[in-house]
């Protein structure tokens, strides 16, 4: 945006920008790193580059004119760093940078990348050869993912040589360190893992899914030890748990919080929760398949936690008198709807959903 120019938003993104922007009308120091241009961009990009986006939101969304109110471009990047860490990894690299060369600037401070949540579905395009009636093959790609597809076109890039390995490292060092929680996608490389351990060493949670986990346990578990500040761990699946909590144990002194999706917690891993992981606080172990005798292992031998919820889980009655006794010391406890033995098959690898504990962690 220039001056005298009318710029266009959608509505969402109108709604996460100015709801959080307009407090902030007022005298802010100014960071002065802001202005340094950092990674693949040499400068603001360029009209050429504005132009799908200002067409697309020109024929579709709601006209803000900004005549006679303060310029947005003005305000001070303390504070527009303080709402485009909020506004989430698509609008801060697809949107934002495109509204003026401020904004732009601010995007590239580190701490507007703390809190790095990808899209689970992110893939590499699939190379393909269209072909039509009387014509010559012509080379193009496939992209299954809409965010990887946007970017591919917002940025004019060539998808054909595209890599999901190299848009993740990309966008982790951009946060020059001071990543404090990171999701990375179901089919993120043993590469990226390793190179989030080396560029991630301030990260307080991590997530990582199922499909993941299973592909890179070993991985998984040697890289655990770079990341020492850790304290809320979420996994899609149980799968090498105890090896993955016996680093744990070692390196994170600070773990608060596990969950666990999809899990099989039976005796050994049971006992691996109670002798890793003794001052645990928090442990969310929902729609899992519990043997009775494991979680009255838990019960017994986590002490200090304030919260365990075994909600939705087989393996034992939810209204089962005793367990619920042994957890009266628990201020947070969470049985509801777990049952004994459930007819239908047991999907171990059901969805998996942590929005929750991004910006705000797992709070008690």
């Amino acid at each position: 945006m220039f001056v005298g120019e009318s710029i266009f938003f959608s509505d969402g993104f109108v709604d996460s920008l100015v709801t959080g922007l307009l407090p902030y009308w007022l005298e802010i120091p100014t960071n002065e790193d802001a202005g340094k241009t950092l990674y693949i961009f040499d400068d603001f990009p360029s009209k050429e580059a504005q132009k799908p986006f200002r067409e697309d939101h020109q024929a579709q969304n709601t006209y803000y004119e900004m005549e006679d109110e303060p310029r947005w471009e003005e305000l001070e990047v303390d504070c527009l760093v303080n709402v485009f860490g909020r506004v989430g990894m698509e609008s801060l690299l697809l949107d934002v940078p495109f509204v003026c060369k401020s904004w732009y600037r601010a995007t590239l401070v580190p701490s507007c990348w703390q809190f790095l949540k990808f899209p689970d579905d992110l893939s590499d395009p699939i190379l393909v050869d269209f072909v039509g009636p009387g014509c010559d093959p012509k080379p193009g790609y496939l992209c299954t993912c809409t965010f990887i597809r946007r970017f591919i076109d917002e940025y004019r890039l060539d998808g054909r040589r595209f890599s999901v390995t190299a848009f993740l490292k990309f966008i982790i060092s951009r946060s020059k360190g001071k990543a404090m929680s990171l999701r990375l996608p179901r089919d993120a490389s043993e590469d990226v893992l390793k190179y989030a351990a080396d560029e991630c060493p301030a990260l307080k949670l991590l997530s990582l899914p199922s499909r993941l986990v299973n592909r890179n346990a070993s991985i998984i578990q040697e890289m655990i030890g770079k990341w020492t500040n850790l304290e809320y761990l979420v996994l899609g699946t149980s799968y090498n748990l105890e090896n993955i909590l016996g680093q744990i144990s070692i390196h994170c002194k600070n773990l608060r919080l596990s969950r666990v999706a999809s899990a099989e917690i039976g005796k050994d891993k049971a006992m691996a929760i109670v002798s890793l992981l003794p001052k645990l606080k928090q442990l969310i172990l929902k729609n899992a398949y519990i043997d009775r005798g494991a979680l009255v292992t838990l019960l017994q031998g986590c002490n200090e936690l304030v919260r365990l919820d075994v909600s939705n889980c087989r393996g034992f009655n939810g209204r089962d008198e005793e367990i619920a006794k042994l957890a009266s010391h628990i201020s947070n406890f969470s049985s509801r709807g777990s049952i004994l033995f459930d007819y239908d098959d047991y999907d171990e690898g059901g969805s998996f959903y942590h929005d929750e504990f991004f910006h705000g962690y797992g709070s008690d």
